[in-house]
Parts: structure tokens; sequence; C-alpha cells
């Protein structure tokens, strides 16, 4: 997904400035890295407020436009008020094509209502992880990872190593041998407890069955 990002040049800078320019319906950030200087910018708060609600403009290249100059870029950081909807500063790194990234990419999750564990078990499915950190070159960087649940049984684990990730991308855990869990099914206790029951039923009834 292609996302642009407009943005203006930011001359006064300090708490007060950054108040006043809250005020106006800004928000104040900073671009930087790359071979250029950081760029203090201000862009539209109720335009980042509602791109922050987008799951791809976390895990994108983004197209950030500063003054009719347009550089690719990557979210880093986002501070929020602790209580208002009000964004208060962002954070942008500059990409270079030709050097690898790390960035959280999303999971999602499929075939669950099919896998072995719900479908025949009753399991519900835990997901122990919900993003992965990843390692590529920006062009490879994929929007979100697929982690097919289709043959998952109860009381088993998905782990990292069992996810098909896109060409030319690598699982930075992986890399650093650490094969962590992403997903997993567990039997309700309900659902245990109904099952016990039904087999001590069917005991007494074959018992009652051999008496007569």
């Amino acid at each position: 997904m292609k996302i642009e990002v407009s943005a203006e040049k930011r001359t006064l800078q300090g708490k007060g400035a950054s108040r006043r320019l809250r005020g106006s319906g800004k928000v104040p950030g900073i671009i930087y890295g790359g071979d250029n200087a950081p760029q203090a910018i201000e862009l539209d708060h109720n335009d980042m407020y509602y791109k922050l609600k987008m799951e791809a403009f976390h895990a994108s290249i983004l197209t950030l436009s500063v003054g009719g100059s347009k550089e690719q870029v990557l979210l880093r950081d986002v501070q929020m008020h602790p209580y208002k909807q009000l964004v208060l500063h962002l954070d942008f790194q500059r990409v270079d094509q030709k050097k690898k990234i790390h960035m959280k990419v999303p999971l999602h999750f499929i075939n669950a209502d099919i896998a072995p564990g719900v479908k025949t078990s009753g399991g519900n499915v835990s997901h122990v992880l919900t993003e992965v950190d990843v390692t590529c070159l920006p062009k490879d960087l994929p929007e979100f990872i697929t982690v097919d649940l289709i043959d998952l049984s109860a009381g088993h684990t998905l782990h990292l190593s069992d996810i098909i990730v896109p060409e030319n991308v690598e699982i930075t855990a992986l890399v650093k041998g650490d094969d962590q869990a992403v997903a997993t099914i567990t039997i309700p206790r309900s659902v245990l407890s109904s099952g016990s029951a039904e087999e001590g039923g069917e005991a007494e009834g074959e018992a009652e069955a051999s008496e007569e």
C-alpha cells in the first residue's frame, strides 16, 4: 500500500512553540537519518490521527512530502497524550534503499476456525505474538505476514520457524537463534469437564448393561 504524508518545515521550536502549533491543529515532528541533517516538520493533526489508525501506516515505507520535496521514510515513534485523543509528536526515519532495515510487521492469522484443535477439539487459539521484527531491504518490506493455523492441533504450538515469510525477508529473532512461540490452541476447562462427564456417563451405562 502506498501512503503519502504531507508536511511543512518547522522553524520555531521549543515547548511553547509546540503547544501553539498543536493549538492550531498541527502536530510537531522530525525527520532524521541518512546523509541529510535532521529536519523539524509540522503535519496536520487530524490527517495523522486517522492515518495512525491504519495498520499499514506503522509497517510501510511512507512517502513524506516536505515543501515539495519527497522522501522515503519509516514511522519510528509516536507520542500520544496520556488520556486525550491527541497526537503530540511524530518521528520519521529516512530510508536508504540499499541498506537493510529492522521493522515490526503485524501477523495476520488465517484458518483458525478450521484448525483441528478448534474444529475437532473445541479449543481456543491463543496469539502469543501479534507482530514480529523482520530484517530486509526497504523494497522487500511486507505490509504483514500471514500465519496459517490450518494444521494446528490442541496442545500444540506454532513457532517462528513454522511461519512462511516472503522472499528476502528474515525474522530477526530466528537469525539470533530464538525460535519464539507464535500461537497455541488450548482446551477450555468447560470443554474438558463436559468431556469427562460424558465419558463417565457412558461408563455407567455400560456397567448397568453388563449387570442386566
